[in-house]
């Protein structure tokens, strides 16, 4: 199961990446505040893993994501080309389920995106915030 402290939504994976031209991407960025809507779940086979999302990505989310995309562009960052697919990764090695119990109704709210450095450890990936942005 993903640790509670690790439980995040990409927006986009950078990689080994130079972490003043990421934060200097990030501050050129404004978006609104919203909630995210958590109403699918999905066992992922190929991934062995089951992750949460919204139905449909909502406006203000995908308008953060093309916002952030241009200016990391601008910072000559390249980008994974697949269409950005809102999701919460829960659970990674997962046996496939029979049945995914629903969901109860959840409206996370979002009103900041972080940097973040990923780090291993041997109890998984350890994610440590690099900066907070505030959305509007």
């Amino acid at each position: 199961m993903t640790a509670a402290a690790n439980i995040h939504l990409t927006l986009a994976f950078l990689g080994e990446a130079d972490a003043g031209k990421a934060t200097s991407a990030a501050r050129r960025v404004r978006g609104r505040r919203h909630a995210l809507p958590i109403e699918l779940a999905r066992y992922v086979k190929r991934n062995e893993m089951v992750w949460v999302a919204p139905r449909e990505t909502p406006p203000a989310l995908e308008a953060l994501v093309k916002a952030l995309q241009l200016e990391l562009y601008r910072e000559e960052f390249f980008l994974e080309r697949r269409p950005f697919a809102a999701h919460v990764t829960l659970l990674r090695k997962a046996r496939e389920p029979e049945v995914l119990p629903p969901l109860p109704a959840v409206r996370w709210p979002v009103d900041e995106f972080l940097l973040v450095q990923s780090r291993s450890s041997a109890k998984g990936p350890v994610y440590e915030p690099v900066e907070r942005f505030p959305l509007g």
